[in-house]
């Protein structure tokens, strides 16, 4: 309760869960041959994962290591059960503790592929050989998340361990501590770790970034999650980058771009003869990949018979090129996928196959849309306005003025970052076409982004509760970033919307009154008391502007000094 961040928090609670089974292992005949390892906490609401935090048990550090992470099969059957369960590695068998008492599961790994073979053998390389998985409650009931304890006990092995005596109570732990760890943000890296694939990285993706760089290190498939041009593509080559395999290729498989009748092709390739128009042999991306990294796009618009392809490579591990009348062929290649689709409800209408899903959906995330990291937004403006003027041979620097920064933050980003770029180039030829094209120093001024800004089409704007979702996450992102310089906004501040509805009406209709009567506020006009609560209101929106330092727009700014003159004063 009283941890400030969600690592904080996370400490606690698994120092608390540790010790607990420390003290049942104390108490059992395993006491001299057995050990508890670590505590991984895994926050993963909408099956999306947010949060991974580990420790090492006695040395209580954070874990470092790559290979700690527990099942995805078990984190179905978690979810699908809600209830603890304690998991022998090396039989491969599991135990369930129900309300009604324990149930032995047998075989964990029958047909459900418990608790995931690759998972298992990183476990059982770091000598773990006992994992209990407890899960973490969100207020509703649904499991957001799940705690795993990991021990070391070879006598124990084939027999009950230790988690019969303490799986109550630490059932108890993660049920009053799930509320906290589900609503505390992440620590703030001490220094920003950005590089060439992945030069901008801010609060709102910090936590995603670094949990990323424990999932590059694994061999088990990635998938990425988010809208169209929010950069998913980047940040798979860069977890490529991050992993033992950035020696070897990384190759992208669109399918977007691919003919339904060719995605088996230009999966897995062909002999030449293979159909109409294999005039040679090819290989397909997964050769093409070899040692590497294979990034499928789009994989919900891969068809049910390619998708029946891939996943009997996800399962086995070899494929056959088309044509080929020869044994299969090892794929030795690490994927990562990408969807901008909801594949749990594809699952349902039957256009995803559901055994493909789940051999997918191992470590899964959700990367943002821009306008969600829009303290994010100013520094990616200026990246691609530098990586354009470079482009075009420019001398000097290329900046962006403050009130064009301004302008981008207040539109709507529906391409997100692919988007931004393409308004950063257009702004950029118009600013160079201002000065007849000599390319020297240059800033992109504010009437460079308006211009830009009008050629775009007409985007759907969305519902009115979405647009005013997008600007609470403006508001909340901007009390962060002022909150790393040590300045706190109040949450009354936001008390001023109301001050800035009734002035954006009034420049609308050019009336006070009729903005007053527009909300049904005629009883004010009656009584002639609308100036003095118009003064209120405004004096709010006063207040926002200076502790925000930014210029308010023209409109806004003209009734603003229209209502502080003495004239308004004295009236009423």
């Amino acid at each position: 309760m009283a941890a400030t961040s969600f690592e904080e928090a996370a400490t606690a609670v698994l120092q608390a869960m540790l010790g607990c089974a420390e003290a049942a292992l104390t108490q059992s005949t395993y006491a001299a041959r057995g050990r508890l390892l670590r505590g991984v906490v895994h926050l993963r609401p909408a099956d999306s994962y947010q949060r991974l935090f580990g420790i090492e048990h006695r040395a209580g550090v954070r874990v470092e290591e790559v290979g700690y992470l527990t099942s995805a099969n078990v984190w179905r059957w978690l979810v699908e059960h809600g209830c603890s369960v304690s998991i022998d590695l090396q039989l491969g068998r599991l135990r369930a503790w129900t309300p009604d008492g324990p149930v032995h599961t047998g075989d964990a790994l029958d047909a459900t592929g418990l608790p995931g073979q690759v998972t298992r053998e990183h476990m059982l390389g770091r000598n773990t050989t006992h994992v209990h998985v407890i899960p973490l409650r969100a207020p509703g009931g649904a499991v957001d998340g799940m705690i795993t304890l990991e021990a070391r006990c070879q006598a124990a092995i084939g027999r009950d361990f230790i988690w019969q005596a303490c799986h109550e109570d630490l059932a108890t732990m993660a049920h009053v501590s799930a509320p906290y760890l589900g609503g505390l943000r992440p620590r703030l890296p001490d220094a920003e770790r950005t590089d060439e694939l992945l030069p901008v990285v801010g609060a709102s993706t910090a936590a995603l970034v670094d949990m990323l760089r424990v999932f590059a290190g694994q061999e088990e498939t990635i998938l990425i999650g988010g809208p169209t041009g929010s950069g998913k593509s980047r940040l798979a080559r860069w977890c490529h980058e991050q992993s033992r395999r950035k020696s070897h290729p990384f190759e992208t498989l669109d399918l977007l771009s691919v003919p339904e009748d060719l995605q088996m092709a230009e999966l897995f390739g062909w002999k030449r003869g293979a159909f109409t128009g294999a005039v040679k042999d090819k290989p397909g991306a997964i050769a093409r990949a070899a040692q590497g990294t294979l990034f499928i796009d789009e994989i919900d618009k891969l068809s049910l018979k390619a998708q029946a392809g891939l996943l009997h490579v996800l399962e086995e591990r070899r494929y056959r090129p088309l044509g080929d009348e020869g044994a299969e062929r090892h794929a030795d290649v690490r994927f990562i996928v990408g969807t901008n689709a909801d594949l749990h409800a594809a699952v349902r209408a039957g256009r995803f196959r559901e055994d493909l899903f789940f051999r997918i959906n191992i470590l899964p995330v959700r990367l943002p849309a821009l306008s969600e990291r829009l303290d994010e937004l100013p520094r990616w403006a200026q990246y691609m306005l530098g990586r354009r003027h470079r482009e075009s041979g420019g001398e000097g620097a290329a900046r962006i003025a403050p009130d064009a920064v301004q302008r981008l933050l207040g539109a709507a980003w529906p391409g997100n970052l692919r988007q931004l770029d393409n308004i950063i180039r257009r702004a950029y030829a118009l600013a160079l076409a201002e000065r007849g094209g000599a390319v020297g120093s240059l800033v992109l001024e504010r009437r460079h982004v308006e211009q830009a800004l009008a050629h775009e089409a007409p985007a759907e704007s969305g519902s009115t509760l979405a647009q005013l979702w997008r600007a609470a996450h403006a508001f909340v992102q901007e009390v962060e970033r002022r909150e790393r310089g040590g300045v706190t906004l109040p949450l009354d501040l936001t008390d001023a919307f109301q001050g800035l509805v009734l002035a954006a009406a009034i420049g609308r209709l050019g009336s006070r009154e009729e903005a007053f009567a527009m909300f049904g506020l005629d009883q004010l006009l009656k009584n002639r008391n609308h100036q003095r609560a118009l003064r209120r209101e405004l004096a709010r929106v006063r207040r926002l502007v200076a502790l925000l330092g930014e210029a308010p727009e023209p409109g806004l700014a003209a009734l603003l000094k229209a209502t502080d003159e003495p004239t308004e004063t004295r009236e009423g």
